[in-house]
């Protein structure tokens, strides 16, 4: 008898989600079947449901996800630390995959920029094996995906966004250069943000300032290594940059790393970095993202000016390191803070696209 499992489907941007069914098939011997246990929403996934970027449909959503092992293909022995796999281990896995020939692997070690790469949560669900994305009972993970093995202290909460939000930030911090004593400037504080503050202090840095439009996410930026935070709408631009500035004595911030997806907020980060200062843009990742910027300042000021999307293999393992090394220093567990059974996956996504949650997950 054929096994079948379900998803949330959507047809077209802003449609209802709808529950179907579908078979699953044994897996290939380079492939494995992972039973669900949570997956949480991205800000990428509201921006592709919204129809702010280009994403397959009908389609199952839904990229940051856990799971336990239902079956494992027979060339698939251990996970990318070298541990080895059974059925019954619970597991992360790269967002994305690529099988192939790859210049820009091969040549300058970015395999998450090949061409051809797909990822999870982006591929049409009509199309074989169907479970491709995170918002459904079961997942299929195919060849060219880097695989890690979860340790059982570890909650779900904590370990569902690192193969996404985490990794990202491991990504996005390594390139703003943080170092001991630095002061950094976060713009957003959602996920990324919040983990962008407590990344910036584990590195060492001796000031961090968080901004955000959401007062609620002010106070919990505070638990997460924020020492001063500033809400960008009660403060004018220009206020906001004067008071980094002030804050940040002798002479601005060392770095500023952007993950509010707001594109307006860039000449403010600029205004607000030393000479030789570093800014990263983590959260622009939806086309039209245009802003009018003054060049000459880039180049009088040395700024280093640098853009983050996706991440190397080695930052999902360690994304899970930082989340295991700091568990007890960090709140991680509280950032997702509502669950929702999978037949209320639109109830999730307002919310979520409303802010009035930091992680939405949904549990299968």
């Amino acid at each position: 008898m054929t096994r079948t499992a379900k998803a949330a489907v959507y047809d077209a941007p802003h449609s209802p989600f709808e529950i179907k069914e579908y078979p699953l098939r044994p897996v290939k011997p380079n492939e494995v079947l992972v039973k669900i246990t949570m997956s949480t929403i991205c800000r990428s996934d509201i921006h592709s449901y919204e129809g702010h970027r280009p994403n397959p449909c009908p389609g199952i959503l839904g990229h940051e996800i856990i799971g336990v092992i239902d079956q494992l293909g027979s060339t698939i022995k251990r996970d990318m630390r070298g541990d080895p796999l059974k059925v019954g281990d619970r597991i992360t896995w790269s967002e994305y995959f690529y099988d192939g020939d790859c210049y820009y692997r091969e040549i300058h070690d970015m395999p998450q920029k090949c061409s051809g790469v797909r990822k999870y949560g982006h591929d049409l669900v009509e199309e074989d094996p169907h479970f491709l994305g995170g918002f459904a009972e079961y997942c299929y993970i195919l060849p060219g995906t880097w695989i890690l093995k979860l340790p059982d202290a570890l909650s779900d909460e904590e370990a569902t966004p690192i193969n996404c939000g985490v990794a990202t930030m491991v990504s996005v911090t390594e390139a703003a250069e943080i170092e001991m004593g630095d002061t950094v400037v976060v713009q957003g504080l959602g996920l990324l943000g919040l983990y962008g503050c407590a990344m910036a202090k584990a590195r060492g840095a001796r000031l961090v300032i968080g901004i955000d439009a959401v007062e609620s996410r002010l106070e919990v930026a505070r638990q997460f290594g924020a020492d001063h935070v500033l809400n960008a709408v009660k403060l004018r631009p220009a206020e906001t940059v004067n008071t980094v500035r002030s804050l940040c004595a002798p002479d601005s911030a060392d770095a500023v790393i952007e993950v509010c997806g707001v594109a307006s907020v860039v000449p403010q980060g600029l205004e607000m970095l030393r000479v030789g200062g570093r800014y990263v843009l983590g959260g622009l990742v939806s086309p039209g993202a245009n802003v009018t910027i003054d060049a000459n300042m880039i180049v009088k000021k040395w700024i280093k000016l640098r853009g983050i999307h996706n991440y190397h293999p080695r930052h999902l393992i360690q994304a899970l390191d930082f989340v295991m090394a700091n568990r007890d220093r960090f709140p991680f567990k509280s950032i997702v803070d509502s669950k929702f059974p999978l037949q209320d996956v639109g109830e999730a996504f307002r919310r979520a696209s409303e802010r009035t949650v930091l992680r939405a997950a949904i549990v299968p």
